[in-house]
């Protein structure tokens, strides 16, 4: 059986998307996102209304990783094979959806105490100490990173000091080898579409109560990754309208972003996703049932 992947950025209909290939054959839908994995924010992080694995399944407060998201995921698609349903990977954070398809060369977990000797670094030497460390120990990471983002520089750091880097050849991550036989779709959507669609899905969340959840999420303990939820700062402290264009201008960037990296996946067939959801499910699942490789376009 076929492990069906389903990738595309922000506002490209995913989730609507991989629920009409439910609707078709046996399924089961496992996500692929690094933030829908936290309970607490349904509407900001996009949580998709049909019961989906690996969502929700984490507390606001937990630290999460790819390393421990991978195993979880791996075995819901095996539940899912096991049980005669297809497995629909649908999401838009890349490394999430590799590690969900294979099996990642993760890099080396840091020394205990790591994290926080070179958080006080940062904090008492200051930004620019800080990078200049790192340039030593790892240039290639210290040239993609600005001094002035300290969870990167940290975790660049936290990286050289265990024999890794934030910059390795990122084609290891892209591989052509998965876990079972599986075809990725990508979903492509114009640029124009996408951007309207963006500002609708933004009014559409705070019209939702986006600004209520987020004051209920912030007042108890968050994570450093769960605050990595996009628009979460600009929600919690810009007024409506001002959280709305702001909101708007990140996820623009955002979605171009993913659409770069759409095209870096390998084997991956990309479809025209500006048309209804039915429409390209039955595409899908017609590739899926041929198992047949297009060229990309």
């Amino acid at each position: 059986m076929t492990v069906i992947g389903i990738y595309g950025p922000t506002a490209s209909a995913k989730s609507r998307v991989a629920s009409e290939v439910a609707d078709r054959i046996p399924a089961e839908l496992v996500s692929s996102d690094a933030l829908q994995v936290y309970a607490g924010l349904p509407i900001l992080t996009n949580q998709p209304s049909q019961q989906t694995r690996m969502v929700g399944i984490w507390p606001l407060d937990k630290e999460a990783s790819v390393g421990e998201y991978a195993p979880l995921a791996h075995a819901a698609i095996d539940e899912a094979l096991a049980a005669g349903r297809t497995p629909v990977v649908v999401g838009g954070t890349g490394l999430y959806l590799r590690a969900a398809l294979a099996e990642l060369s993760l890099p080396p977990a840091p020394d205990a105490g790591a994290r926080e000797r070179w958080e006080r670094l940062y904090d008492d030497a200051g930004a620019e100490a800080a990078h200049g460390r790192l340039a030593e120990l790892d240039p290639a990471a210290a040239a993609l990173v600005h001094q002035n983002d300290r969870r990167r520089v940290v975790r660049a750091l936290e990286l050289a000091e265990a024999g890794a880097s934030l910059a390795p050849d990122e084609d290891r991550l892209w591989s052509g080898e998965t876990r079972h036989p599986t075809v990725v779709v990508g979903l492509d959507v114009p640029k124009e579409v996408l951007e309207r669609r963006i500002e609708e899905r933004t009014r559409a969340m705070f019209d939702a109560g986006v600004q209520q959840e987020v004051r209920r999420a912030l007042t108890g303990p968050i994570s450093l990754t769960a605050r990595q939820a996009l628009g979460l700062e600009e929600v919690a402290t810009l007024p409506r309208e001002e959280a709305i264009a702001a909101l708007v201008v990140r996820t623009r960037r955002y979605a171009a972003y993913q659409r770069k990296w759409m095209r870096r996946i390998p084997g991956i067939v990309i479809v025209d996703a500006d048309r209804p959801p039915g429409e390209i499910a039955d595409d899908i699942v017609a590739l899926a049932r041929s198992r047949e490789r297009l060229p990309r376009p």
